[in-house]
């Protein structure tokens, strides 16, 4: 079963703040976020629902990952596609 892992995350930060991912660090590395592929947001309208931005990205290392951000929580996670 895939799960996200808290990571931190380089943002661009726009009007809103952490608004677009820049780079990663996992595993004691930095990973470059070299275009956001998609970008999409969940809850924040019902009371109750929790905000989460995401954005799936294509790293300098070729791979895709999914990057969320929990405003609630100000924390961003990571999953990676295989």
């Amino acid at each position: 079963m895939k799960r996200f892992e808290i990571i931190e995350v380089e943002c661009y930060a726009g009007h809103k703040g952490n608004e677009t991912p820049r780079a990663f660090f996992r595993d004691g590395r930095r990973v470059e976020v070299v275009e956001v592929i998609d970008r999409w947001y969940e809850g924040g309208i019902s009371r109750g629902a929790v905000h989460q931005d995401y954005h799936r990205v294509l790293t300098g290392e070729g791979d895709v990952a999914l990057l969320r951000y929990n405003h609630v929580f100000q924390r961003w996670s990571i999953m990676l596609d295989s």
